[in-house]
């Protein structure tokens, strides 16, 4: 009840027999209780009244009716969602199985009503049409807008990994289900309802993306799929897709590959150097209670053929739940695996685990718009959180996880220049002047992989294991004679045979306890400087060591579904 005053809104209630049940004095008003008769009585008073019902209200944006994902806390995205930085004016591509054009958690970022989707783009059906009927420089007649239907996702894959990068869902508990509920997107599809795609259609795919990185300000590539390597990092063609993309400054974000535990099993085109190549932890089903958190068996581990050490690394990737089409090929395949009665799905990844690293890198870029990708693998691999037993070691080698779980807050707020990709250049590798090998080798005698240090200045190895103070040492960019690659077999050429399918030579001969001696003069890069104060390189001992195993086996949802296949 509202009048020239409180004290007379209240007066006028009080005649009519109603109740006073408080003073709003702000707005010169009184809530009050008033039956029907007492209503009709203030109506037909000559005191000007304005009577207003006491509508009901309810948090806006502060509980939702969705599950709570976890990952984004888990990751200290959902802090910096409080703060305000959710990814806003940031535009990640996803290069997957398409997007699920219904109107849920993924089309619009919060507060917004216009789509965010601002293109997509199906290879898919491009790649299925006649070479003469297609629109070259970029296919036009297939990239769509956000307002088509004409782009789906059947397999539900790319649905998936988006809906973790973006999901402006809110859960039960308040928190937004994506790690960057902010970003815009645009989605672009390579793989079909069956989950398989071509390098073609990939690299087709890539090549989308760079030529209109300007028109949607795409700042980050994801790409959750993998393909065993069959050659040099720099000689794949799909890797220099990638390597493009990187040059031509979008920050791109890989699985490693679901082929782990095992070393050297970092798929293509995770084993690129320049990129930030994502492994995967589990929580095994303890929300977030970091003790309890391990690496998942089944996440690809390095180091890479040519010695880098891979992946950079690790993000959340064990039962992972996301928005996903109720109706694809995953979700028919995989009931259990549904989250009924909503259209969200449960997988377990490297590709889950990319997504999550795309949602930070995207919170990175919002709160720093001009840091180029050495910038942001640089920031993101030195705030990280490595693994650590209870006395203060590393409870997995670097092989494993890298720099350790990422870590959204600690690298928004970073202020890291210089650390990643030191040594190397992108544009010359892809111009064929210099290519790179890292300072990974293999112990014949224990058995163990471990990163080489070198002299300063003087290009010559050491057998010895790096210590923790004094990271990667030696001149950056030294050409040796020693690059530190070796397979898995002792004497075994890479693959086990001598001649790759290009018609060029493993050029190397093992010499015993020195690895692979190289003739051509390769240059040796750090890649990233590991100074963190742990003992980095302490060997790849599966035997023993922290028990990691227990709870991610395939029984966590894994689908075996990170693989392109060349065809």
């Amino acid at each position: 009840m509202q009048a020239a005053s409180a004290a007379l809104a209240a007066d006028a209630v009080v005649r009519a027999g109603g109740t006073v049940r408080a003073a709003l004095p702000l707005i010169h008003a009184v809530a009050a209780t008033l039956d029907a008769a007492q209503l009709q009585a203030l109506r037909g008073a000559r005191t000007a009244l304005g009577i207003f019902p006491d509508a009901t209200v309810t948090a806006s944006s502060v509980r939702g009716t969705l599950p709570e994902t976890y990952y984004p806390s888990e990751v200290a995205a959902q802090q910096l969602q409080v703060g305000g930085i959710t990814g806003t004016g940031v535009t990640v591509a996803v290069v997957d199985s398409g997007l699920w054009n219904q109107q849920g958690p993924d089309q619009r970022a919060p507060g917004q009503f216009a789509s965010r989707v601002l293109a997509e783009y199906d290879v898919v059906a491009a790649s299925a049409q006649p070479v003469g009927t297609q629109a070259w420089g970029g296919l036009t007649s297939f990239a769509t807008t956000a307002s088509s239907t004409t782009i789906n996702d059947p397999y539900g894959h790319g649905t998936h990994v988006t809906s973790i990068i973006a999901s402006s869902g809110v859960a039960t508990t308040g928190n937004f289900q994506g790690v960057a509920p902010g970003v815009n997107l645009v989605a672009v599809r390579v793989l079909d309802a069956n989950g398989v795609g071509s390098y073609s259609n990939v690299i087709e795919g890539i090549d989308w993306v760079i030529a209109n990185k300007a028109r949607y300000n795409i700042r980050v590539m994801n790409l959750s799929l993998s393909a065993p390597p069959q050659s040099f990092y720099w000689q794949d063609p799909l890797n220099q897709a990638v390597m493009a993309a990187w040059q031509a400054g979008i920050v791109v974000v890989v699985a490693a590959g679901n082929r782990g535990p095992n070393p050297m099993t970092v798929g293509v085109p995770g084993n690129v150097p320049y990129v930030i190549t994502v492994g995967a932890v589990t929580d095994n089903y303890h929300p977030l209670q970091p003790s309890r958190y391990s690496l998942a068996s089944f996440s690809s581990t390095g180091p890479t053929y040519e010695g880098f050490v891979k992946p950079e690394v690790v993000g959340m990737g064990g039962h992972i739940l996301a928005y996903a089409p109720d109706n694809g090929t995953l979700a028919r395949e995989f009931p259990q695996w549904v989250d009924l009665p909503y259209d969200d799905f449960t997988m377990s990844g490297t590709s889950m685990a990319a997504a999550v690293t795309s949602g930070v890198v995207a919170l990175m870029l919002e709160a720093s718009p001009s840091l180029q990708p050495d910038d942001v693998k640089c920031r993101l691999m030195s705030s990280a959180d490595p693994a650590v037993k209870s006395d203060g070691t590393l409870a997995y080698t670097v092989f494993q996880q890298g720099a350790g779980l990422v870590n959204a807050h600690d690298a928004v707020y970073s202020s890291a220049r210089g650390c990643a990709n030191q040594g190397l250049n992108v544009a010359y590798d892809l111009l064929g002047w210099q290519h790179y090998g890292g300072r990974a080798n293999y112990d014949p005698s224990t058995g163990e992989y471990y990163i080489m240090a070198t002299t300063q200045g003087s290009g010559s190895s050491s057998g010895g294991l790096l210590g923790g103070l004094g990271g990667l040492i030696g001149s950056i960019g030294t050409t040796v004679s020693v690059v530190p690659i070796v397979g898995p077999v002792l004497g075994q050429l890479l693959w086990g045979v001598a001649q790759l399918g290009d018609g060029l030579l493993w050029n190397g001969s093992y010499t015993a306890g020195s690895g692979y001696t190289w003739s051509s003069g390769y240059t040796w890069s750090s890649g990233y400087t590991w100074s963190s104060g742990y003992t980095w390189s302490s060997g790849y001992t599966w035997s023993s060591g922290y028990p990691w195993s227990s709870g991610t086996t395939s029984s966590a949802g894994y689908t075996g579904i990170d693989v392109v296949r060349q065809q």
